[in-house]
């Protein structure tokens, strides 16, 4: 029988722990499997924004699992309960803890929370990674959304083609009391209710945040996307666009923005012209992510960016 596990909320003093757990999972896997663990560099440091972000965004929420005998930290699980659904982020365990059923005792509680108070529970997992993905199916998880990672490597000069004619009206956000808006526009569209995230990100005190709005001439949204600029994530999403075409302008202004760096970003395989128009602009695809919940997701309309940081799916 594996060694007994204890499960206590994630604190301050975890952090550091916590980011050599997230780099030293990453670099195995990918290497193990893919023989690619280089592309997470050879440091935890930069992996120490995660706990940092997820802290402030939901204190006390994330699950640390421990070794009861040792202490030692053995697994970590981000949740983050929100109105219309109760997210997961980044679930990793500690190579030397596999097998011991870390991943599942860290994934109870948060879905426990979820059947109590009526809520799906969604989360972004990568499909490369058929072991995790077939632990969620366990659990009840279904794909409901398949997304294309696409990376770009943006010229220092900017973006090599013409900017798509909508493009002009997208406008940085900088005010916190804008949230209400963009949250009250993803849940028309998606039908998921997150203000206390888009507030997070307007108020810019943890990691390095941008966001951006397409409006139409009355000023009406028509979408909007955050991007994470810091050196440890630079990637883009989470954002909700109407159609193809808004997403491509706020895609481009996002992108433009990011000058002389190389940012992740994913797009629903259904959306085809908006992936060739990605494809043109010089992204190049590096993995697939299905998003997954354990219960009925609501009718979804228009073009969503699910991110990591935070992950909702």
């Amino acid at each position: 029988m594996p060694p007994p596990l204890t499960l206590r909320p994630l604190v301050a003093a975890d952090h550091a722990a916590v980011a050599g757990l997230l780099h030293r999972s990453l670099v195995q896997w990918y290497e193990s499997h893919l023989g690619q663990g280089a592309r997470f560099g050879d440091k935890a440091e930069p992996f120490r924004l995660f706990p940092e972000v997820y802290a402030a965004l939901d204190p006390g929420d994330g699950i640390a699992a421990t070794d009861t005998a040792t202490g030692e930290l053995l697994g970590v699980c981000f949740v983050h309960p929100r109105k219309t659904h109760v997210s997961l982020g980044i679930v990793a365990t500690a190579p030397a803890a596999q097998g011991r059923g870390v991943a599942r005792a860290m994934l109870t509680p948060a879905l426990e929370l979820a059947r109590r108070t009526n809520r799906p529970a969604r989360l972004v997992s990568s499909l490369l990674n058929l072991d995790s993905f077939s632990l969620y199916s366990r659990l009840g998880f279904v794909p409901h959304t398949l997304y294309q990672d696409l990376v770009l490597t943006v010229p220092a000069t900017g973006l090599a083609v013409p900017a798509p004619s909508d493009a002009a009206r997208v406008r940085p956000v900088t005010d916190p009391a804008e949230a209400a808006r963009l949250a009250a526009f993803e849940y028309e569209w998606q039908g998921l209710h997150r203000e206390q995230d888009y507030a997070f990100f307007l108020r810019n005190t943890v990691g390095a945040w941008r966001v951006w709005a397409l409006e139409n001439t009355t000023g009406d949204l028509e979408g909007f996307l955050v991007a994470s600029h810091h050196p440890s994530c630079v990637m883009l999403g989470p954002g909700v666009a109407a159609n193809d075409s808004a997403a491509a302008a706020l895609l481009w202004r996002a992108l433009d923005a990011m000058r002389g760096l190389t940012p992740v970003f994913l797009a629903p395989c259904t959306a085809a012209a908006l992936v060739h128009q990605c494809y043109v602009w010089g992204a190049r695809n590096v993995e697939l992510h299905a998003a997954q919940a354990t219960g009925p997701v609501p009718s979804a309309r228009g073009i969503a960016f699910p991110t990591f940081l935070p992950e909702s799916g």
